[in-house]
């Protein structure tokens, strides 16, 4: 029997309640599929940041270098711990430490779900670059609190990171339905901007069966909501993927049905997968929170693992339980009742 080590970070909020559902749901496809799940949690998270003062240990990064894959909640609670510090502080040192440098998040309507868009026929996958760009942490603030005060936020693109994203994002549009969407906005960013367009188009002699199309970022906002059956896999760099991907939650029915995996695609390190949404302090310990997102989270876990048959077999459970409006609208079912109708539709 394969079996596999996760480090299972459950966080704040409704983090923990979204990851032991997921958790409950990879417990009974393994044990239906053959192989075995062997789950270490991590209490990391902003409450440990009040004990301890670090939103995880010195050693944390080497503590999860031994495991297959990461299992992340939510993280996150504004009102205890800056958002500067508990992002900076776990979620980002570990997509850059482990070189996770694919952010890949799918958008398309489940069964039963009622999109706020005309189209329903929609299936695009966003890809993020993960590691720099305009979330590189490069700048510094000066004359702090008087009337010069300066701020300098340094956006940062080497060929490596912007070659390999591309990369893998045509990699990603072969094996789909052959087209990518490179995204930028080279008429206004000269410099950093027309160094990826022009990546992308070096790279596009390689792969002639992938039709490709640059657009600028505001296009391409308009083009998820006007025609986004137009779309197959769309690749931006770390702030505008993070835009892009909000939208595409939104014209999937929410932040509910939103998953995520931040790929180390050569597997030198662990991936880490995680719904899209926060850890909703207002609606945390209510019972409501939508599992959906870490269920499909923890389904791209498995297809990574290469457990193909037990991820499709969660796809299949979740299409099941939306089919019976089940977890469709926010907030009308529990987060118990929605992760049973999964579990359910497991047998």
């Amino acid at each position: 029997m394969k079996s596999y080590s996760i480090a299972l970070i459950p966080g704040d909020g409704i983090g923990k309640e979204v990851a032991a559902a997921a958790w409950e749901v990879l417990e009974k496809v393994s044990a239906r599929s053959g192989f075995e799940l062997k789950a270490t949690a991590f209490p990391w998270s902003c409450a440990y940041y009040k004990e301890t003062g670090a939103m995880m240990p010195a050693d944390g990064i080497e503590t999860l270098r031994g495991f297959d894959a990461i299992l992340l909640g939510a993280v996150g609670w504004p009102a205890e711990v800056p958002d500067s510090v508990s992002l900076h502080g776990l979620l980002l040192p570990i997509r850059k430490a482990f070189v996770q440098y694919a952010n890949i998040r799918p958008h398309r309507l489940l069964p039963g779900v009622e999109g706020p868009l005309k189209a329903r026929n929609f299936d695009i996958l966003c890809i993020r670059e993960n590691t720099e760009g305009e979330y590189s942490g490069a700048g510094g603030r000066a004359h702090q609190g008087t009337a010069y005060e300066v701020a300098v936020e340094t956006s940062i693109f080497t060929r490596t990171a912007v070659e390999r994203i591309l990369r893998f994002g045509f990699e990603q549009a072969r094996a789909r339905r052959g087209k990518l969407a490179s995204v930028t906005k080279s008429n206004a960013q000269k410099y950093s901007m027309v160094f990826w367009d022009e990546i992308t188009e070096r790279l596009a002699k390689e792969y002639p069966d992938v039709a490709v199309t640059s657009y600028h970022i505001d296009a391409m906002a308009a083009r998820m909501v006007m025609a986004p059956e137009s779309l197959d896999v769309v690749v931006a760099s770390n702030l505008f993927g993070d835009i892009l991907t909000d939208l595409g939650a939104a014209i999937q029915g929410g932040l509910g049905f939103a998953a995520s995996a931040n790929i180390n695609p050569d597997r030198s390190a662990p991936s880490m997968f995680e719904p899209v949404h926060g850890s909703a302090p207002d609606i945390a310990h209510l019972g409501i929170a939508n599992p959906i997102a870490a269920i499909w989270s923890a389904a791209m876990m498995l297809d990574y693992l290469g457990e193909t048959a037990g991820a499709e077999a969660i796809m299949a459970a979740i299409a099941a339980a939306t089919s019976a409006g089940i977890g469709t609208v926010p907030g009308k079912d529990r987060t118990e009742t929605i992760t049973a109708a999964v579990v359910a539709a497991l047998d």
